[in-house]
């Protein structure tokens, strides 16, 4: 499971090992839609981006 989570670029490495345990007790209907989130996000990052550097990320 945390291959595919660090093939999807989420920085696991980074976690604690706490986090790290909840991560590998998701069923895989809930990776999917984490690593679903995790596309979308991405998707959108210029985006998001964009309104962090316009509103100093007030609003994020």
């Amino acid at each position: 499971m945390s291959a595919a989570l660090y093939e999807a670029g989420l920085p696991v490495d980074l976690l604690s090992e706490e986090q790290r345990q909840v991560l590998s007790e998701l069923t895989p209907a809930e990776l999917a839609v984490l690593l679903d989130i995790k596309s979308r996000l991405d998707a959108v990052e210029p985006e998001v981006r964009a309104h962090g550097e316009i509103a100093g990320g007030a609003l994020f």
